[in-house]
């Protein structure tokens, strides 16, 4: 547990149930606790995350800090903390979404002292200046594997098949619907292509599941199409090494991070143009952007994908360099420090 006088930085985490905020979290404050005194502070954090105790926040010592919020709860509890326990913090909001706030959030929003947007579509939102700082990835973690038939025959996938893959929670939402109804369609049209979805299921989501095996059981194509649970290891980085074309089908996204693992790892993506897909996958280059659930589009730029194998291959080529230069976790967590910095120093 650290100490929360020694802590310059608080980046709260106030939900209990994990969600793509809390994973923010968890991976850049690590990361940032080497260069500067940061610290979570929620009610389920792991034990390796650098920590306060909520009860810390009632007795810490007044100095200057900053307070780095991502949700309407947390901007409210840095008020709080500010103007009633008279902390002289700092106030800095982070915002993914991508839809007109509510009158209760921008009240907040006008509140705070620095606002930083996860991609251009989400600072239009906000009606006032923000910095525009990308989500990034550990693309040391996340690269091509050394030998993909053995990571393949590891993973119990066909070794000689070309792979298109669709990672990630399964609900509406996902469009995880879009995708098994494209590879039903197009598997019988490419003899050597097989479909791998994968992703946790929660049981208000677990009917939509059960229509997406039926769906696939009464087909075809049933034993090319692979619907895997949720990987229980640590990383899912193996299964990106492992397929040739990621789909990413999504009705509605924050931000979108599984594009952008499939490219650090040589992976092209097809991808609806939400969340910041339109700023991670560069179209013509490493994949394709289709309208946000246009089913026809999304099958006719898989089709066009699978039959012209030469266009993957430069795609693939152009993935890896474009995650480096642009969409390394440790950029992400040096221009944070840098607005940490400037507002302590004000």
């Amino acid at each position: 547990m650290t100490d929360a006088n020694t802590v310059q930085v608080i980046a709260p985490n106030l939900k209990k149930r994990y969600s793509g905020v809390t994973s923010t979290v968890l991976r850049l404050v690590p990361l940032q606790a080497k260069d500067i005194a940061i610290a979570s502070v929620g009610p389920k954090l792991p034990p390796e995350i650098p920590q306060i105790r909520i009860r810390d926040l009632f007795t810490m010592r007044r100095r200057p800090r900053v307070w780095h919020a991502r949700r309407n709860n947390e901007m409210l509890a840095g008020l709080a903390l500010k103007h009633i326990l008279r902390q002289p913090l700092k106030l800095m909001f982070t915002s993914a979404a991508q839809r007109d706030h509510s009158g209760y959030t921008k009240w907040l929003i006008g509140k705070q002292d620095a606002l930083v947007a996860t991609s251009a579509r989400s600072a239009s939102f906000l009606r006032r200046d923000a910095q525009v700082i990308h989500h990034g990835i550990d693309t040391d973690h996340f690269c091509p594997a050394d030998d993909r038939a053995a990571l393949r025959a590891r993973l119990n996938l066909p070794v000689d098949a070309t792979l298109l893959g669709c990672f990630g929670r399964i609900r509406p939402s996902k469009g995880n619907d879009l995708f098994i109804d494209a590879m039903i369609a197009l598997l019988p049209r490419f003899p050597h292509a097989h479909a791998v979805m994968m992703g946790g299921v929660t049981e208000h989501f677990k009917g939509f599941m059960d229509d997406l095996r039926a769906r696939v059981a009464a087909s075809s194509v049933a034993d090319r199409i692979h619907i895997l649970p949720e990987d229980p290891g640590w990383t899912i980085a193996p299964w990106f090494q492992a397929i040739d074309l990621y789909i990413a089908p999504q009705r509605n996204e924050g931000f979108g991070l599984t594009p952008l693992e499939a490219m650090a790892c040589g992976v092209p993506c097809i991808a609806t143009r939400t969340g910041a897909f339109e700023e991670i996958v560069a179209d013509g280059e490493t994949g394709t952007l289709i309208a946000t659930e246009d089913y026809p589009a999304l099958e006719q730029a898989i089709q066009s994908a699978l039959a012209d194998p030469d266009t993957l291959n430069r795609w693939s080529a152009n993935c890896r360099p474009r995650a480096i230069n642009g969409f390394r976790i440790a950029d992400e967590a040096a221009r944070l420090i840098a607005i940490y910095r400037d507002l302590l120093r004000s």
